[in-house]
């Protein structure tokens, strides 16, 4: 392909998938499969690759990341981001009504009630229509540019299109981690051997400020705009301004509403005190402003906070009951959970008969003792978590609470890793629900997807002793299925015919499918591309490992000790046997010239005008072979910024030439 007709499918792309992005965020329809836009986005990422001069400033690769950022560039807000003042009473907030008919002198006035977020305020830059910069809050003076990672959200325009559109303006918004998205990454990281995330605003904010927004990307955060600032905006009211950036494209919380009393916007309070937990996000109040921009610049601000504006922020639903015990879970990882039994209690909308307790340091921290009064709450938490004791009402006779020293499947002694929170039974292969937590791990969606299998048929399959490893699926037949409860002829077809389906799966799913621990599915990927096969990657050294992407100390450490260990070695040989995919056909970027041909690259640290990956496919478009270490064989070591140490010193020491990135970029002129 000529950079003409490059340029020409470049456009056609970058403008097909915008569309589809936009009608899919913005109004909830679709018009093409997740497959036929994945293919879109692929070939424009291919291309872009070829290409990468001709990607355009608003091109939807963006929305998948991969920019490595050192460090965020401080940035003075043009607007400061004050905060608001916050009241917890209704006598407050009349107080703040009065205050406001005072400061307007009994002026006619209405308020703008909005939900409180509890997210991370940002920013959002916009010059000629297109989202230059995303910037945190910071000190409400100073904030950090986050552009790359803002950009990885799907629900924030990259460029605006619509009627009057200043040539500058800014829309400020609260980005925050869907309740889904919550349980899904705390589902990955618990199938991996992590510990899970606390709550989900934390998890927001730490994501925002991650140096590789590839990873940002893979979180899935989320965006609700709130404000519109700028010049000559031609709006009088913040209702106004909502209606206009909610025309352009900009996702705002349909929850508001216009309020003429003060006790209107308490009845809105009152609304939404309950509804809220039904909102796909987690909220801690409600935000009233003075819906007149005229009257708000007469309003003011004080030091701290405009004088139009008031956070009502709802009291933490906690409640007291009874604690009855504590039982201990025990993962596929081997990571024991304690939770708590409780008495049953009414709480934010649901029976709560159990909570969380996270590890031992939590239950010595309470100072928990069964039969003590707790109090439990439902915050920023998918999961209710117990907060503390009442000590008025514990009973003198209650004895402190002995973290268990044998898991509670097995009877093996825990363990507990040198820099971790949870404890652990080391009997991999001996303890059920860890056998068995393997089992449902492999055959999940995003492993080898064998919906006819489901946790209660591996338990039965487990029982009668047919199920203990993965690779014993390939081994079972019709008459073994058929012993099962609630299996007859057609039944047991399916469930076979998904078992021999599942051999197809390709590579990258199986290697996630077989549970290395810290191996999540981009992990696996990464490894599987980077190795090509199964074979290559159990004989990697550590160092062979490292130069893997993604992948760092504790992941390599990981797999190099799973691939040495004679059982896996044994388990990968069976599922060998059976069929499964151990090569990726992963294809590499289409060729655009041979000026690199003959010669190999390692590329470390970061670029300016390529990401990781990208200089990687740049490489072997134009003819060259990417090598994943540093030998006697390699012709150059393209040098980026905080490469590491050992990579430099090892070429130096067998005369390897190193080249800047400036200086592989006047090699591609051939």
């Amino acid at each position: 392909m000529t950079p003409v007709e490059a340029k020409k499918r470049i456009q056609k792309l970058t403008d097909e998938i915008n569309y589809h992005n936009e009608l899919y965020y913005q109004k909830n329809k679709t018009e093409i499969s997740d497959r036929e836009f994945d293919l879109l986005l692929e070939e424009l990422i291919q291309l872009e690759g070829q290409f990468p001069e001709l990607r355009l400033p608003d091109s939807p690769t963006q929305r998948v990341g991969g920019t490595i950022s050192k460090e965020f560039e401080t940035v003075t807000h043009r607007y400061p981001m004050l905060s608001l003042g916050n009241t917890y009473s209704e006598e407050e907030l009349r107080d703040f009504d009065g205050r406001v008919a005072k400061g307007l002198e009994d002026e006619s006035y209405e308020y703008f009630c909005e939900l409180k977020f509890d997210g991370v305020s940002i920013s959002l830059i916009y010059e000629d229509g297109l989202l230059t910069r995303g910037v945190t809050r910071g000190d409400g003076v100073r904030g950090d540019d986050v552009t790359h990672n803002v950009r990885t959200i799907r629900s924030i325009p990259l460029r605006v299109k619509g009627k009057q559109v200043p040539s500058q303006f800014e829309v400020r918004g609260e980005v925050f981690l869907p309740k889904k998205e919550f349980e899904r990454l705390n589902k990955e990281r618990e199938d991996i051997g992590e510990e899970t995330y606390a709550n989900a605003r934390n998890t927001a904010s730490g994501t925002l400020k991650m140096q590789d927004s590839s990873i940002v990307a893979q979180r899935r955060l989320d965006c609700f705009a709130y404000y519109l600032l700028g010049e000559d905006l031609g709006v009088e009211t913040h209702e106004a301004a909502i209606h206009k950036i909610e025309s352009w494209g900009f996702q705002v919380s349909p929850t508001y509403k216009k309020c003429k009393t003060i006790d209107e916007v308490l009845r809105y309070i009152e609304h939404w005190e309950s509804r809220r937990q039904d909102l796909p996000l987690e909220t801690d109040g409600v935000v009233i402003k003075v819906n007149n921009l005229d009257q708000q610049e007469r309003l003011g601000f004080t030091a701290k906070s405009p004088r139009w504006a008031i956070a009502y922020k709802y009291k933490a639903q906690s409640v007291s009951t009874r604690l009855n015990g504590i039982t201990y879970q025990v993962g596929r990882t081997g990571a024991v959970t304690p939770v708590a039994e409780l008495e049953p209690v009414f709480l934010a909308g649901t029976t709560v008969k159990r909570a969380s307790l996270h590890n031992a340091n939590e239950i010595a921290r309470l100072d928990l003792r069964i039969g003590d009064y707790v109090f439990v709450e439902k915050g920023g938490e998918i999961i209710p978590k117990v907060t503390g004791v009442d000590m008025a009402k514990r009973s003198p006779s209650l004895k402190p609470l002995k973290y268990i020293t044998k898991c509670p499947e097995c009877g093996t002694g825990l363990v507990r890793r040198e820099g971790e929170a949870a404890h652990y039974c080391p009997n991999e292969r001996g303890c059920p629900p860890q056998i068995k937590g393997r089992i449902e791990h492999f055959i999940q969606r995003k492993a080898m997807d064998i919906d006819s299998l489901g946790e209660m048929t591996i338990k039965q399959l487990y029982d009668l002793g047919l199920l203990k490893t993965p690779a014993d699926l390939y081994d079972l037949r019709k008459e073994d299925i058929l012993q099962l409860e609630g299996f007859k002829e057609t039944s047991t077809k399916n469930l076979l015919q998904g078992i021999t389906e599942s051999t197809k799966t390709p590579f990258e799913a199986v290697l996630f499918a077989v549970g290395i621990r810290y191996v999540g599915k981009t992990v696996a990927e990464k490894l599987a591309r980077h190795f090509k096969t199964m074979d290559h990657l159990m004989s990697a050294s550590k160092e062979e490992l490292l130069q893997a992407p993604e992948v760092g100390e504790i992941i390599a450490q990981s797999v190099y000790d799973w691939c040495r260990d004679p059982e896996n070695k044994r388990e990968i040989q069976r599922l060998k046997k059976a069929g499964l995919q151990f090569e990726s056909t992963y294809k590499e970027a289409e060729k655009v010239s041979d000026v690199l041909g003959g010669k190999s690259f390692v590329v470390s640290g970061t670029f300016q005008h390529y990401e990781r990956e990208e200089i990687k496919d740049v490489i072997v478009a134009h003819g060259g072979k990417v090598l994943s270490g540093v030998s006697g064989k390699l012709d150059y070591l393209v040098a980026g910024e905080n490469m590491g140490p050992a990579k430099r010193e090892k070429a130096e020491k067998l005369g390897i030439k190193i080249i800047s990135e400036d200086e592989f970029r006047e090699m591609l002129k051939g």
